[in-house]
């Protein structure tokens, strides 16, 4: 098991990439908020007291500096750990200043989580409530009556989360006949899945299709909340699906669920708001410093903690903001 300092030291990981990305909110410059937010990740990350691979990254190593598929991070020490990480998941949102940019990353023992590749997911998540009563498979107005029996409401009641693309348009249209309610996001996948198992978000669930890598660190923090995910790859040529088979995947055309994502046991999901959301408040800078808030959830011993984080970057104009 981790020890909980390190458990804690992730959450400093993350607040050191919302602190660099938040910078940038607003300035329309969508690469150097993720390049801060990279840098000082990876950064952060080396400071750590363990030997972590990125399974999860920015890419392959020929397409990423740092936090590429397969780095090795960490300053040494006994924890042999496979990390994912997104150090903004939102870059658009940011550069727009809008609500719902994170930072994120999960931990598990090695091998604990699905080596994805940066392909795009068909993707079903709910909360711990419908867990069990749905399946990618079935029929969207087949799942929304059983998802509705779980809440025991009407279909009506339900609101689900869609990325606002074009290729979501007969799904939006379906959801609209059976006579849910529908929150349209821009970006922002992984976090629209934490909002979809915490009660109090109004939000039911998440469908459609977006990133690979998200969804695997979607299902991590799913593991620590007790929801539930099912995803399949969707190809949008011949060899996309060459190259998940390439990667060991003998039917890439299965269905996974959330223990096929992240196997492990041993699971630790942090994230940091950058820009404010359903749950995160986020990156607040005031004189002489900054506060965070952030989500640290362990699935071994059941604890989900927010964590405010004060940086005071020059005593003498912090005044009252620990009060």
């Amino acid at each position: 098991m981790m020890e909980r300092q390190l458990i804690l030291d992730f959450v400093r990981v993350t607040e050191a990439a919302a602190l660099a990305a938040a910078h940038h909110m607003g300035q329309g410059d969508n690469t150097a908020a993720d390049r801060a937010a990279v840098e000082a990740m990876r950064g952060a990350m080396s400071l750590l007291d363990l030997h972590g691979t990125i399974v999860i990254g920015e890419g392959e190593r020929d397409e990423a500096p740092m936090l590429y598929i397969g780095e090795v991070v960490g300053g040494g020490g006994p924890h042999e750990v496979d990390i994912a990480v997104d150090p903004l998941e939102g870059t658009n949102l940011v550069a727009k200043g809008l609500p719902g940019a994170i930072s994120v990353l999960a931990v598990t023992e090695r091998g604990g989580i699905l080596h994805a590749p940066d392909i795009y997911m068909d993707k079903l998540i709910v909360g711990p409530t419908a867990a069990g009563h749905v399946d990618i498979r079935r029929p969207v107005e087949e799942n929304l009556r059983a998802m509705a029996a779980a809440f025991n409401r009407s279909v009506g009641d339900l609101t689900i989360t869609i990325l606002d693309r074009p290729r979501h348009g007969e799904l939006i249209a379906r959801v609209r006949a059976a006579g849910a309610r529908i929150k349209l996001i821009s970006d922002g996948d992984v976090s629209a899945a934490i909002a979809a198992a915490v009660r109090g978000t109004g939000v039911h669930a998440v469908m459609g299709i977006g990133g690979a890598p998200e969804g695997v660190l979607a299902a991590a923090a799913l593991r620590c909340l007790g929801g539930a995910m099912q995803g399949r790859f969707w190809f949008r040529d011949e060899e996309e699906r060459a190259r998940v088979q390439r990667m060991g995947v003998a039917d890439p055309d299965r269905v996974f669920d959330t223990m096929d994502l992240v196997p492990g046991d041993n699971v630790v999901f942090v994230a940091t708001g950058i820009t404010d959301g359903d749950l995160f408040r986020g990156v607040r800078f005031f004189g002489g410093g900054a506060r965070t808030h952030s989500l640290v959830m362990t699935r071994r011993t059941g604890e989900i903690r927010f964590v405010d984080g004060i940086y005071l970057t020059d005593r003498s104009k912090a005044g009252a903001i620990l009060l």
